[in-house]
Parts: structure tokens; sequence; C-alpha cells
């Protein structure tokens, strides 16, 4: 069997095409691999809210491990009127008082990085 660089020799134009290709081929396989692996440094947030006593405790924090503290989180009406609104503390918690009506807990650390938890989701908060 003929190895490639012998018979690249025996056909100049097509040693220049590979050769062509070559490049090209380096260009598109780093440009699919930075593709590829931009997903792999995303971090997602997450956030859990329970009923503790008479008090909704959130607890917060993004997928690679980090807290969500400073992050500003929630409480909004189905009307779309923030009713109380907090920052998860340096613990990733956050309290809110329970309201009466329908609501949700946003979560908002920025495009991408928001989550929403709708009051029937609130484990322990009974109506």
């Amino acid at each position: 069997m003929a190895s490639l660089d012998s018979l690249l020799s025996s056909f100049p134009s097509l040693r220049s095409l590979a050769e062509g290709m070559h490049k090209r081929t380096a260009i598109s396989v780093g440009c699919f691999l930075l593709t590829f692996s931009l997903p792999s440094f995303a971090h997602f947030p997450f956030c859990e809210c329970v009923m503790k006593a008479d008090e909704i405790h959130c607890s917060a924090g993004f997928s690679d491990g980090s807290g969500a503290s400073g992050v500003t989180v929630d409480l909004i009406s189905y009307d779309e009127e923030i009713i109380q609104q907090n920052n998860f503390s340096e613990t990733s918690t956050a309290q809110f008082t329970p309201y009466d009506g329908e609501f949700y807990i946003l979560l908002d650390a920025g495009p991408g990085h928001t989550v929403e938890v709708d009051w029937h989701d609130i484990q322990g908060l009974n109506r």
C-alpha cells in the first residue's frame, strides 16, 4: 500500500489541495472544539425553597459549586408586582414572609442565569 506522502508527491496538484485542506481542517477542528468546549465552562443556577415555621427559606447556588451570596431574589405576585426584595446571604440563603396570593420567587443572577420557583413548588407551603 502506497503511503500518503508518496501518493501526494506523484500528484502535485493533489498535494497543494491536501495542504490547503489541512489548514482548513485544522481551523474547522479548532472552531469545533472551541464551540463545544465553552458549555463545559457554563454554570447554571439553582434555587430551592421550603416552608419552615412561618417563613419561606430559600437556598441557592450554581452547578459549579459556587454560592449565590449577594444575588438578587424577589417574591413577585402573579400580577408582576414585587412584594418583597432580598439578596442571598453569605451562606446563600434568603427568607421571605409568605404572601397570601399566588406568587413566585425569582433568583436573578443576570442574563441566562434566572430561576423561578412557583409557590406550588415550595415544599411545606400548604393552602
